[in-house]
């Protein structure tokens, strides 16, 4: 019995990981839940799964939590701080981090000074820290199994491999809504439209950064501290079908690839069960249905955050950081109606600029870097 804590377990990911522990009740169970602001759907988790503690980030929430779960023996906490301390939990073997955002890099960090097995959903964390939670896996001899559908596709394809030198990584990309509009077009884009993914059900913001293809840059920067491969041996291709996963290429010249349905559970699932595979209900891969598959080379005129995330981790040091932060940001200030599809990559940009640049920077650096980029570009989405 693998005994699991899910951080963000409200989320498209932590509903989907429920899914595969409902699944597998002799393989896998949830010990420790944890939300954000969602308190009533974590309630309704913790009564299904009767987890030992739940977490509610948001504070405002706690009587609320406490009182509905009274009846049963399941611990409550909150605060950002409850967050490090549960995943450090004698009673854990493999944390799931499926918090959107930068908000996951402290539990993230928690998790592996606490010697656990990381299931990685939350890109954010290698994104901006990637040296640092290398180095600190390395320190904690912490093993990490990649979530995202693509990593989990170049794990799979790199498996009995160690021996065999990799040429490139292909990391396919569905292109998102917007695949064929005209930079025009795209300045046009409501938030209703880059919320309809033509293949995939995730969370908003996630969607948005596959609508902007920032999602794939940041997928680019985490397959560089996950496989060890330098940014330009990275090829993102557009793969509008989805069912190629990503792909490796060897110095031979072969090409592994992994294929499957649209379906996140079969990454989490894999990331859960590893080295094993385990049955999962849904439909399962048609060859004869699809007819044929497309690949696309992207285009980084009318997807520049593409360009902007090669850029930002060329340069390497804080500049991923800004990235992200300024990604934040805006994203959601697109989501509100604050600003325009263009400005998210315009104002990412601007703040690549003038923010200060730092070579080395530790751990509390970043979190300062992170503070003070919200803080500008949210004075550019207010201006405009």
């Amino acid at each position: 019995m693998k005994r699991i804590a899910i951080l963000g377990s409200t989320g498209s990911i932590g509903t989907q990981a429920l899914d595969v522990i409902r699944q597998h009740p002799s393989e896998f169970e949830a010990r420790v839940l944890t939300a954000g602001s969602n308190w009533e759907l974590l309630v309704k988790q913790a009564r299904e799964f009767h987890p030992d503690a739940v977490v509610i980030a948001n504070e405002s929430y706690y009587d609320a939590v406490c009182e509905a779960l009274a009846d049963l023996p399941i611990k409550v906490y909150t605060g950002s701080d409850a967050l490090c301390q549960v995943v450090a939990s004698d009673s854990i073997d493999l944390v799931l981090t499926a918090m959107v955002g930068f908000a996951g890099l402290r539990p993230t960090v928690a998790a592996i000074q606490a010697g656990k097995t990381l299931a990685l959903a939350n890109k954010e964390t290698l994104v901006v820290a990637g040296r640092l939670i290398r180095n600190l896996c390395e320190q904690h001899r912490v093993g990490i199994l990649p979530v995202d559908s693509e990593h989990s596709a170049i794990f799979q394809s790199i498996n009995g491999e160690a021996h065999n030198r990799v040429r490139r990584i292909l990391l396919t990309a569905s292109g998102g809504p917007f695949r064929h509009f005209t930079v025009d077009q795209l300045r046009e884009v409501t938030p209703a439209q880059a919320l309809q993914h033509p293949n995939w059900k995730m969370g908003a913001k996630i969607t948005i950064d596959s609508a902007t293809m920032m999602n794939k840059g940041f997928e680019m920067i985490e397959a560089r501290w996950l496989y060890d491969v330098k940014p330009r041996d990275i090829q993102v291709v557009v793969h509008p079908e989805s069912v190629i996963h990503s792909a490796v290429e060897f110095d031979d010249g072969a090409v592994m690839a992994q294929l499957g349905t649209p379906d996140m559970r079969l990454p989490i699932q894999y990331a859960f069960s590893y080295p094993r595979r385990l049955p999962l209900n849904g439909e399962p891969l048609d060859l004869f249905s699809l007819g044929a598959l497309h690949f696309e080379r992207p285009d980084e005129e009318r997807f520049p955050c593409l360009r902007l995330a090669y850029e930002a981790i060329e340069r390497g040091g804080n500049m991923p950081c800004i990235l992200n932060a300024a990604n934040e940001v805006t994203n959601l200030a697109f989501r509100e109606g604050k600003i325009s599809f263009y400005d998210i990559s315009d104002f990412t940009e601007r703040a690549m600029k003038q923010m200060s640049f730092l070579a080395e920077p530790t751990l509390d650096e970043l979190f300062e870097t992170d503070a003070q980029t919200r803080q500008m570009v949210e004075a550019y989405c207010v201006r405009g």
